[in-house]
């Protein structure tokens, strides 16, 4: 447990961006510890060992929200975060249930306390601006986040059960108080579902098998590192698609593939129909598959360019 002088995260927190990963374990709202890896912007960096870091309110952030059975040390997780710290810091977690983050998963409900309390940490960092990145699960929980946690507002609704509040922290020398609010300025969602408990594809009924089943959730557990909940939901949280307005004013980025094995091109439609006319931005990204697994270099860069351009602008 951390002390009274490191608030809600169990690491200390400085407004300042260096150069090596920084590693914390944060408590979400619900008590449940998350693991996460900061890591700072690259670009800039001269060869010059003393060069002086950037203070981090100039440099946005970008939290990435992984899919189910992901986690913080999956390949294609720290392969997006080489690519975003090129034009931005990165903030990287472990969903609950998934590698050394404690509790198990509620497969996109409780999930986005987990991801309110990255983007709180990123705050509290010194980050003005924060972009959430959110991948198939992460992506259905970066609409919700986006659509309940908006700047001064406290969560609407009842598919949030622990309300929003103002997160504080104090520096490492006790001498500084600061405050962040765990909203995001920018939501990219990448392969997300527009509804919830599809089945319209192979690989959806097998995810349900392992959701749903007992022996499923063994699966899960020992074939994929994922610990399951057995509880249903109740009530049955926001859908992505009802989340999808009450986004704005905050920019939306929708990227999906045309050959994604899991949730077909009517739901990224969907999705964009939601928002109304100039409300998001739809990629239809030819033949790319499901999610982080999918999406290559090229693409990441491009979503972090978009990122970093919605900020500016």
């Amino acid at each position: 447990m951390s002390s009274a002088s490191e608030g809600r995260f169990l690491s200390s927190s400085v407004p300042l961006l260096t150069r090596v990963p920084r590693f914390a374990t944060l408590l979400t709202d619900d008590g449940v510890p998350v693991e996460a890896v900061y890591e700072p912007c690259t670009a800039g960096f001269g060869a010059s060992a003393g060069a002086r870091a950037e203070p981090a309110a100039d440099t946005p952030v970008i939290v990435v929200a992984h899919g189910f059975t992901g986690s913080v040390d999956r390949p294609a997780v720290r392969r997006a975060a080489r690519v975003f710290s090129q034009r931005a810091a990165v903030i990287t977690f472990s969903f609950r249930g998934h590698g050394r983050s404690g509790g198990r998963s509620t497969v996109g409900d409780r999930e986005v306390l987990d991801l309110a309390a990255a983007v709180a940490w990123a705050r509290t960092l010194g980050h003005r601006r924060v972009v959430t990145v959110g991948f198939s699960m992460g992506g259905s929980v970066v609409l919700r986040h986006g659509a309940l946690y908006t700047d001064g507002s406290e969560a609407r609704g009842a598919a949030v059960r622990v309300p929003v509040r103002e997160w504080r922290t104090e520096a490492h020398s006790g001498a500084h108080s600061g405050a962040g609010v765990a909203h995001s300025d920018a939501v990219v969602a990448v392969s997300a579902p527009a509804r919830w408990y599809y089945r319209g594809t192979a690989p959806m009924r097998r995810l349900h098998w392992v959701v749903t089943r007992p022996s499923g959730r063994l699966v899960g557990r020992y074939g994929f590192r994922t610990r399951i909940a057995t509880e249903d939901w109740d009530p049955v949280p926001l859908s992505p698609v009802a989340a999808v307005p009450l986004i704005a004013p905050a920019p939306l980025l929708l990227v999906h593939g045309d050959r994604d094995p899991y949730f077909p091109l009517d739901h990224p439609r969907m999705l964009a129909g939601a928002a109304g006319e100039g409300g998001a931005e739809l990629w239809l990204e030819r033949g790319m598959g499901h999610a982080e697994n999918a999406a290559d270099d090229a693409l990441l860069g491009r979503i972090a360019d978009w990122a970093t351009g919605a900020l500016s602008a």
